[in-house]
């Protein structure tokens, strides 16, 4: 009606703001006409893109809604113009208008300033425009240690670097699997890792004894290791031997074989029960005043053995105890003559107890001290020289376990032996120790490994109660390339017989260079260099040991 306020459905304000309808297209081919391959149009099946009035929401097609084109030329993207950082009622920079716009008819640009009070506006720009700048980049990069959080201290700042050592620095700062380490065979619950290693080489002095005899040499050694894969408990194995065979020195060869098998079954979170095998075959070292004159062969000695034990964790503390039996045989000794000689007197059964307590002082370091007591009782009160070698010790030491963030893994102890035997004519042995094996990562290519251990060890030698052996070493090792591996080692021993004058300090220093051909294959050389220097005279001696390897491992 005339006069009236028109209302909502009336009026046609908002047309403008429908989208206009398509026009039909209506068929102008004359009547009867083919129609060709142009006028066909191929029919789609797939869903639309959800389209409406918002650019926001649930669409029931759960396809992507069409982008919103807003006011302004045909392809421009609308860019959000920053806020200013001028206070309100300051003066901005000179030569900038507060309000307004211009537009230049040359370029066909747009500028326009915005009140400093004003909200952020949308600021179109030309097609032909670079696309706006990426924000920067955290200059911060962080290098994968392990760790969920990570450690600050692998933090890089790639501020100073060119932008070509940055990208590559961050492409290489994502972990990644060693492309030559042992893949392993699966057995059930269990990780197999076989292995064996075919090396031959030439050794000047293989009896180490002055002016000996030199030989070629070949050793086989196979190795096997597995794991248990289990959620709870878990069960380790280590098995590893060797056979050294010298083409001109028969009677120098020699059998090793190094085996244990430990396990660990957790009763409760905090409490577990800990068992371990042991099973050992050796020989006296070449050299060695134990070693008897005229030897067809070395007498082989084997060693078995068990422990039992628990462990008690009373939150930050740790308790283990653990006892221990072992058994020592030897072969009797043959001689170039025919005869043999029984070493029964050299038999004995070992029975130890041990307790360790550690205390989680902070992250990756658990100091911790340690006792032990054990007692060896030989098969004969008396040995072939009238001594009486059945003896019992004690041992203490402190120390602590490091884990620090990868860079120091180990462990480190001081304490002191003591051994008193059940011959009075036998001095008793006593002194501090050490007891190392530690292994510092100086960089992602160089580590550096120190070992040291402290061992009082049984004797043959008339009048002398015992061996304190002291042994120290530090080996340095370099990837070159992550299939080419270097390394340089320096060991040193002291032999200290107990009751006796002589004193023998041993040195070696050898070069290894390994080469990785792929996952199950490598190939190894090295180059070694002995010396014993004694108080002792006519015992001191050198060899020179070269050695080229092939390792095979699945």
């Amino acid at each position: 009606m005339p006069g009236l306020r028109p209302g909502l459905e009336d009026t046609d304000q908002d047309q403008r703001r429908q989208k206009p309808r398509r026009p039909v297209q209506r068929d102008t081919r004359p009547a009867g006409a083919v129609p060709t391959l142009g006028d066909l149009k191929p029919q789609t099946y797939a869903t639309i893109p959800g389209f409406g009035a918002g650019s926001t929401g649930f669409m029931s097609t759960n396809q992507k809604r069409r982008p919103v084109r807003r006011k302004g030329w045909p392809g421009q993207i609308l860019t959000p113009q920053p806020l200013s950082l001028t206070p309100p009622g300051a003066t901005s920079t000179a030569g900038s208008a507060r309000t307004g716009s211009s537009v230049s008819a040359a370029s066909g640009t747009v500028s326009s300033a915005v009140s400093n009070n004003a909200p952020q506006a949308l600021v179109p720009q030309p097609p032909d425009a670079p696309p706006p700048a990426p924000p920067p980049r955290n200059p911060l990069l962080r290098i994968p240690d392990g760790t969920a959080a990570g450690d600050p201290l692998g933090t890089v700042n790639t501020a100073h670097l060119a932008a070509q050592q940055a990208t590559l620095l961050r492409r290489r700062t994502a972990p990644e699997e060693d492309a030559f380490a042992q893949l392993g065979l699966r057995a059930g619950t269990f990780l197999v890792l076989p292995a064996v290693e075919i090396i031959g080489g030439y050794d000047t002095n293989p009896a180490r004894t002055p002016g000996g005899k030199a030989s070629s040499l070949i050793t086989v050694a196979p190795e096997l290791l597995a794991k248990s894969d289990w959620s709870r408990h878990e069960v380790t194995a280590t098995l590893r031997g060797s056979y050294t065979a010298y083409g001109a020195t028969p009677e120098l060869d020699r059998p090793a074989l190094d085996g244990k098998v430990a396990g660990r079954l957790d009763v409760t979170r905090n409490t577990a029960l800990i068992g371990e095998g042991t099973f050992v075959v050796g020989t006296d070292n070449p050299g060695s005043p134990n070693v008897q004159a005229g030897l067809t062969r070395f007498p082989i000695y084997t060693t078995v053995g068990g422990s039992l034990g628990f462990q008690q964790r009373f939150n930050r503390v740790e308790v283990t105890a653990k006892g221990t039996a072992e058994r020592t045989e030897y072969q009797d000794s043959v001689f170039t003559d025919g005869t043999t000689h029984n070493n029964d007197d050299r038999n004995f059964n070992r029975y130890a107890i041990l307790m360790r307590t550690s205390y989680d002082l902070m992250p990756g370091i658990k100091p911790f001290v340690e006792g032990g007591y054990d007692t060896r009782i030989h098969d004969l009160q008396v040995d072939s020289f009238g001594f009486q070698r059945d003896s019992t010790g004690f041992t203490v030491k402190a120390g602590s376990t490091f884990s620090l963030y990868r860079l120091l893994t180990g462990e480190i102890a001081l304490g002191y032996i003591e051994r008193d035997y059940a011959d009075p004519s036998l001095q008793p042995l006593r002194g501090p120790s050490i007891d190392a094996s530690l292994v510092y990562a100086l960089s992602a290519l160089t580590s550096i490994k120190l070992t040291a251990s402290t061992v009082a060890a049984e004797t043959t030698v008339p009048g002398t109660a015992g061996v304190f052996t002291r042994n120290a070493g530090v080996e340095v090792e370099h990837a070159f390339r992550r299939w080419l591996i270097g390394s340089v080692k320096f060991n040193y021993g002291l032999d200290d017989y107990v009751g006796s004058p002589r004193k023998d300090d041993r040195y070696a220093i050898s070069g290894t260079l390994t080469y990785k051909l792929n996952r199950m294959m490598q190939v190894k050389a090295e180059l070694r260099e002995e010396w014993l220097r004694s108080n002792v005279p006519g015992v001191d001696y050198a060899a020179t040991v070269m050695l080229l390897g092939l390792r095979l491992q699945r």
